[in-house]
């Protein structure tokens, strides 16, 4: 109810102001009003257009004053810009014709450089191939058989090995307390008294002692005996047939040498390697021209030797088999002109000689080798790893490269390391008593040496590998790291020893021989000889008189 009244109100308020506002405008009262206002605000409104015309035109005026000032000033600086530009422009040109003259310079001192870099490869490239080639030769000329595998007997002027005994100032020869070795005494042939002098026997100043004083003479006599079989012959007076008592075994021919002259004969030949020409002049001499052997004969001994042996020989061949350990080498002897190859097996007390015609698998066929099941000692041929159950390189093989090794890379240490720890090795296992036992934590710790110098080596290789024209230091370093095990295996096996040095020496006996004879005619004649001087070796290392020995076997 109170809204409505107010809004009623309002309402009739709005009409009367709204009526008066009519009332003014029927009258014109208002429109004169609003007219006077407009004209007013109208002349207001013209007289700031003029003042704003007159303020624009003298702004424009100035406009045209600064734009005439700034095109000058343009102007000027436009020309002063390509004054400088042509400067610049004639600047770098002239800087261009530097910079192109100075390229053409910088392109020939370029392509100097890069000839001058070619000759300098090349010279750096011959000089690295010089210093591989002199290596090469320097270590070719200091090879000898302290540093590899050359036999001393190559080396013509061989340097002498020098004494690494230390000094003492103990005079030469035996010391205090040494059991002295003097002549044995012989049982006398014939006895010869000297007489006392006079003038001891009559002198009052000397009586006898009673002690004879004996002095022996020992001289060698060479007799020749001759024992003839003679038999009465008979003749079948129906037959014609003759007939006679059998003669001895052996005695075939008209005259027959005895097992003592032949086995003089062969050992002068074939142990002591005098020649067949030698021999015989030698025994002529010795019996005073009564005995003239023929070259045929003692030619034939060999062969006669190795028929009569056949036994023995089968017999060594199966010992070699039975032993514990084998040493086994190769080495060549020209035959006919051509390289033919003899082995060697051998065990403590038995030897035997193969002939083969090849080395290889070729050459292992047919000797103990082949069969062997127990510790092959060889000197890294390759072939051998494929017979016996374990192997055992030698060593001193290994120490003689590795002296090669540090004087032909005098930079690297594992070489030196390498030597000296297996140096100890050997003196550790070679002053063993013989019931003494090889201990596993010295065992232990020397194989964990060997692998430490052997991560040594392989460094020192990385840093600075091996050249080409000297490997066999690097060569050495993976075989040891390969064949660890046949490197060590001594230090396990008491058995087993650290070298080849038992086939060496046997293989030297032969080469002695071998370079007495020159050359063979036959594989036949090697054969028999190799026969022969196997019976000879293992019978040395029997406790029988060697010579007796032989002529019990020719007789």
């Amino acid at each position: 109810m109170n809204n409505n009244f107010e809004y009623i109100t309002n309402l009739q308020y709005r009409v009367k102001s709204l009526t008066d506002q009519v009332k003014s405008f029927e009258s014109e009262e208002k429109y004169a009003t609003m007219y006077s206002k407009c004209k007013n605000q109208l002349s207001a409104k013209d007289r700031e257009i003029t003042k704003l015309k007159s303020e624009l035109a003298q702004a424009h005026s100035q406009i045209v004053t600064a734009r005439k000032n700034w095109m000058q000033v343009l102007e000027d600086m436009e020309n002063e810009h390509v004054k400088q530009l042509q400067k610049k422009d004639n600047k770098i040109d002239e800087l261009e014709k530097r910079v192109f003259k100075t390229e053409g310079m910088l392109d020939l001192a370029k392509d100097n450089l890069r000839e001058k870099n070619i000759e300098l490869y090349k010279v750096l490239t011959e000089l690295e191939e010089e210093k591989g080639r002199n290596q090469k030769l320097k270590a070719q000329i200091n090879r000898d058989y302290e540093n590899s595998s050359i036999p001393s007997s190559l080396k013509p002027n061989h340097k002498k090995i020098n004494n690494n005994r230390e000094k003492t100032d103990k005079k030469p020869g035996g010391q205090p307390g040494h059991k002295g070795h003097k002549r044995k005494s012989h049982t006398p042939t014939n006895q010869i008294h000297i007489p006392a002098p006079e003038k001891y026997i009559n002198s009052p100043d000397f009586i006898p002692t009673g002690r004879m004083i004996v002095k022996q003479v020992v001289n060698l006599k060479i007799s020749v005996i001759v024992d003839e079989y003679d038999t009465p012959e008979f003749r079948n007076i129906h037959t014609g047939q003759r007939v006679h008592a059998d003669f001895p075994s052996g005695v075939i021919n008209d005259v027959n040498y005895g097992g003592s002259i032949k086995s003089f004969a062969f050992l002068l030949n074939n142990r002591c390697c005098v020649s067949i020409d030698k021999v015989r002049e030698f025994i002529s001499e010795l019996t005073n021209g009564q005995l003239q052997i023929s070259k045929g004969m003692i030619n034939g001994l060999s062969k006669e030797f190795s028929k009569k042996t056949i036994a023995e020989q089968k017999e060594a061949f199966s010992d070699l088999l039975l032993s514990p350990v084998l040493n086994t080498d190769f080495t060549g002897c020209r035959l006919n002109g051509t390289n033919v190859q003899v082995a060697v097996c051998a065990s403590p007390d038995t030897v035997m000689y193969l002939a083969r015609e090849n080395k290889g698998h070729k050459g292992v066929k047919g000797t103990p080798i082949e069969y062997y099941q127990g510790v092959l000692v060889h000197d890294h041929d390759k072939t051998f790893y494929n017979y016996g159950s374990e192997h055992q390189e030698c060593l001193a093989h290994v120490l003689r490269y590795l002296k090669d090794g540090i004087e032909n890379e005098p930079n690297l240490t594992w070489n030196k390391q390498m030597r000296e720890l297996l140096q100890e090795m050997i003196h550790y296992r070679n002053s063993l008593d013989l019931d003494a036992d090889l201990e596993p934590d010295i065992v232990a710790e020397y194989e964990v040496r060997y692998l430490n110098i052997l991560d040594t080596a392989k460094d020192e290789y990385e840093y600075e590998p091996p050249s080409n024209y000297y490997i066999d230091g690097y060569n050495l370093y993976m075989r040891l790291y390969k064949y660890k095990e046949s490197h060590l295996l001594f230090l396990h096996n008491k058995n087993v020893p650290s070298n080849n040095n038992l086939s060496e020496r046997l293989l030297r006996v032969l080469k002695r021989k071998m370079k007495q004879v020159m050359t063979f005619r036959s594989f036949d004649s090697l054969h028999y000889l190799c026969n022969s001087m196997g019976m000879i070796a293992s019978l040395c290392t029997q406790e029988k008189n060697l010579y007796s020995s032989i002529s019990s076997i020719f007789d």
